[in-house]
């Protein structure tokens, strides 16, 4: 069997739980829904989109973390994958400034290559280590597509 990676177990752990939460509100909206009232049944089928959402969260998140880890695997073979070197203060926070800087080496480089999907996967890396998760992910999105687009 080959290496856990590090974070898998938590994530594993995390959309158990998130499954065992959608499972029980299904079956309290599949309660309203049996009460044959109108409001009941109102109330089930809103009730009912919850447990849909959070699938459809859960779906869409291993999904990307999958084509986000066959980029990495590729970006590694080609010995490509960012590096973390960023000086860091003796608390273990990234230096603002070199951060800062590394992010816009990355944005002039995905400006410069606006279909590499590399670039981009490396810009997603810079927006983290700036502290901007949100986009971070969005920008690994955009690299999955790209990835997609260059495959196939």
């Amino acid at each position: 069997m080959g290496k856990v990676r590090r974070g898998l177990v938590p994530a594993l752990a995390v959309t158990a739980l998130l499954g065992i939460y959608a499972w029980a509100i299904a079956g309290r909206g599949v309660t309203l829904l049996r009460t044959g009232e109108p409001i009941g049944i109102a109330l089930g089928v809103g009730v009912l989109a919850i447990p849909l959402l959070v699938i459809w969260t859960i779906w869409r998140e291993w999904s990307l973390a999958a084509h986000v880890q066959r980029m990495a695997d590729e970006l590694a073979a080609a010995d490509e994958l960012p590096v973390d070197d960023l000086p860091r203060s003796p608390g273990g926070r990234i230096d603002r400034a070199a951060a800062d800087e590394a992010f816009a080496v990355a944005q002039a480089q995905a400006a410069a290559a606006p279909d590499d999907w590399r670039v981009w996967y490396h810009l997603a890396f810079a927006y983290d280590a700036a502290g901007d998760r949100r986009r971070a992910r969005a920008t690994l999105r955009r690299a999955a597509h790209l990835h997609d687009r260059a495959q196939g």
